[in-house]
């Protein structure tokens, strides 16, 4: 058979054990032919590398791409390293583009942001930015917002509100300060209003187009709305979804507001699967964040004014409820991603799997999504059960949120965040997601480079976080790439170069093994299914 494109004088790192190197790489109709310099055709394209590196397309198995691409395209963005005087000042040169009852929209603010944030005082510096207009900035997590005082007027807030189940009001003084935790915020997301079908779909695109320009050609998004799914489908059915997407929906929804969740979008998911598109797994919030003392833990928290010296958080479901939405889950035929990130949910999630394996549901996929808190004695777990770690290398590394994590957690503690080294030890599969937009830049081989030195890869924070858990560059490659395939359940597909599976694959200005600057690795061209989807 005559190959459709042969790439010939390349490094092709394939991902395979069998046979992981090779210098040629035939493509047919899609998908891998050889790893060989195969019969050529008069329409056969021949690609010569001139020696350059190859290896599969990256895989993200958390991410939120539509969220990433929504704020690229139409909302206010600023990274976590801006003040509150920075975040007034792009708030005021927005609002002079917005009309008097438009919303803004944005984010995101950095964790360690909170205290300051808490009084009424900066609400009302807000409003003063904003001339008055309704104002919602989401955190460094997503999981939080600071709004101003018109927005509380419209969703209804008052000092005589309650706080909503899974949710925290902040009040200065009696009144709403602006701060809304976890589940408050979504008060507000409800009457911030939407995009349309065709702003959905765009925003799709768009993140895909940004994805692969960091050689991502397949991923998991952690948390989609009906409007995501249809954009999704849209773009499949015009030929014009170039990566392989699986979807989780939401059985909570804590910060997104969302509509429908649970049982009411598991039901109509199936309508959305494409080709590419794989609506396959269920995504549960089962603890918040750390920062703001949202997260599950078997130890307390440093003591506070607010929560005293006892407090551990909590989880968002009893046992029960868990280990009845993953059973109504698998019996759909449905895999489950959980957000956990505190080592109580960690294993809370660990014994509703354990009965669920011995129900005799032993093909479905588990991940715990973040996981950065694991107790040693829940680690040897994840492989006995089949539980992926999902592992956001972008969150974990010297930065702001481990800033913010230090502030309301004992050292000791704190020091000690994603027990990777640990985990592959002990056989777990361990996948490597973005978490983008969480993570300012879903580029992989910063995730990567930070997997390797437990650095921040930019040398913008000092000192190494838990060294002891470094793991080699080539686990590191196969955390973004096999690793995440099998997680997320395309591994039939994606994340090796083997023949029969797509042709998906990356080029790069350099052979990360030879490099001392693995996070300065860039992308030059993405193939996606055979295609060229991206050239620098």
């Amino acid at each position: 058979m005559a190959a459709d494109l042969i790439l010939t004088n390349a490094v092709v790192y394939t991902l395979d054990r069998v046979r992981p190197w090779a210098s040629s790489l035939a493509v047919t109709d899609g998908k891998v032919l050889a790893l060989e310099d195969v019969e050529r055709g008069p329409k056969t394209e021949v690609l010569d590398l001139g020696g350059a590196f190859v290896l599969p397309g990256l895989v993200d198995v958390h991410n939120h791409h539509a969220m990433a691409g929504r704020a690229e395209l139409f909302e206010l963005t600023f990274g976590a390293d801006a003040g509150f005087a920075d975040i007034l000042d792009a708030v005021r040169a927005r609002a002079r583009d917005l009309g008097p009852d438009d919303w803004l929209i944005g984010g995101a603010w950095a964790s360690t942001l909170v205290e300051t944030l808490s009084h009424a005082s900066a609400r009302r510096a807000l409003d003063d930015a904003a001339g008055g207009r309704p104002v919602a900035l989401a955190d460094d997590s997503r999981h939080n917002r600071f709004v101003s005082t018109r927005a509380l007027e419209l969703a209804g807030i008052t000092a005589a509100t309650p706080d909503p189940p899974g949710g925290v009001i902040h009040r200065d003084g009696g009144e709403p300060s602006g701060l809304l935790l976890e589940a408050a915020g979504v008060l507000v997301e409800y009457v911030a209003g939407g995009l349309t079908p065709q702003q959905h779909r765009r925003a799709s695109q768009r993140a895909i187009e940004i994805l692969h320009g960091f050689g991502v050609t397949a991923f998991q998004d952690a948390g989609v709305s009906t409007d995501i799914l249809g954009a999704l489908k849209s773009l499949d059915d015009a030929d014009e979804l170039d990566a392989w997407v699986v979807s989780s929906l939401l059985v909570n929804d804590p910060i997104f507001g969302f509509d429908p969740v649970g049982a009411p979008l598991l039901e109509v998911a199936g309508r959305y699967r494409t080709e590419h598109h794989r609506p396959d797994f269920v995504k549960i919030f089962l603890d918040g964040v750390p920062p703001t003392r949202t997260a599950a833990f078997l130890e307390p928290y440093l003591p506070d004014d607010v929560h005293g010296g006892c407090f551990h958080g909590a989880t968002t479901m009893s046992a029960e409820e868990l280990t009845g939405w993953l059973r109504t889950a698998a019996a759909a035929g449905l895999s489950a991603k959980v957000h956990c990130t505190g080592d109580a949910s960690v294993r809370l999630l660990l014994d509703a799997v354990s009965k669920l394996r011995a129900e005799g549901y032993t093909d479905v996929r588990f991940q715990v999504a973040h996981g950065q808190f694991v107790h040693p004695d829940d680690l040897p777990r994840f492989a006995e059960l089949g539980v992926a770690a999902d592992i956001s290398p972008f969150l974990w590394v010297p930065g702001v949120i481990p800033e913010a994590i230090a502030g309301v957690l004992p050292a000791a503690r704190a020091a000690r965040m994603q027990p990777n080294r640990a985990l592959l030890d002990s056989g777990a599969l361990v996948a490597g997601g973005s978490d983008w937009p969480v993570s300012p830049s879903p580029n992989a081989w910063e995730g990567i480079a930070g997997l390797v030195t437990r650095e921040d890869p930019h040398g913008r924070r000092p000192g190494a976080l838990w060294p002891e858990q470094a793991i080699t560059l080539a686990e590191a490659i196969e955390v973004f790439t096999l690793g995440g395939a099998r997680a997320c359940g395309l591994d039939d597909v994606a994340g090796a170069l083997t023949p029969g599976r797509s042709a998906d694959f990356v080029v790069l200005d350099r052979d990360p093994f030879r490099t001392a600057d693995v996070a300065g690795t860039q992308v030059v061209e993405t193939w996606f299914a055979g295609r060229r989807v991206f050239r620098r």
